[in-house]
């Protein structure tokens, strides 16, 4: 098994579970900024020109939550869950709300102050930043809420979902995300970082291919 990532956020929360769950994989670390995501080798296995990606004997995956829910199914861990449906339906539909509404709410936030400082992308656009408060503060009063009395996002225990809500949201204190007022937000986020493959997600030895 072959998994391809640079340092990014979705790659991030792929690496995490492999950590967590102690799943064997070559780690091909991708260098972005050479072109390493538009060489003829790369885009056969994931057009998107994206990372991750997973190749495992004949499939080849990419989008971070099909590739955990294949971990998952590959190691035996209900983090994605098979057993009880309705279970699987609730972080399902986490994983959904994050990619369709928690993501465009913290994402700017992300970009401008993570991502852009990474790849030496110049200085954060403040008026970016300005419009993007409404909505994420709109979208964290609906996490919040949710998390209110809960340590994780679905099924009441660790799931993929947490993964995936938390790998933009882990940032925030650096990305200058305004959760000050959102203690369950904050208090759940402290909470992953004590999970110490989440906590440093990053493999030890980084060969870039």
């Amino acid at each position: 098994m072959k998994i391809y990532w640079i340092h990014a956020q979705a790659p991030l929360r792929v690496l995490a579970l492999v950590k967590h769950l102690g799943i064997e994989a070559e780690l091909v670390r991708i260098d972005p900024v050479t072109g390493g995501l538009h060489t003829p080798e790369y885009k056969a296995i994931n057009p998107n020109k994206k990372a991750p990606t997973l190749v495992d004997g004949e499939i080849v995956l990419f989008e971070s939550a099909a590739i955990m829910a294949h971990l998952c199914i590959k190691a035996g861990s209900d983090m994605w869950p098979t057993e009880n449906l309705e279970e699987q339906v609730e972080v399902l539909r986490w994983l959904t709300w994050n990619e369709g509404h928690w993501t465009p709410a913290v994402g700017p936030y992300y970009v401008e102050k993570i991502v852009k400082k990474t790849f030496n992308m110049g200085p954060p656009d403040v008026t970016v930043l300005e419009k993007s408060e409404k909505n994420c503060l709109k979208y964290a009063k609906v996490l919040d809420a949710h998390l209110a009395g809960k340590d994780f996002a679905a099924a009441g225990r660790l799931t993929v979902a947490d993964f995936s809500l938390g790998s933009m949201a882990r940032y925030w204190k650096e990305a200058d995300m305004p959760f000050e007022n959102f203690p369950n937000i904050t208090r759940w986020l402290d909470g992953l970082e004590q999970i110490p493959a989440w906590k440093n997600p990053w493999p030890a030895d980084e060969k870039v291919a």
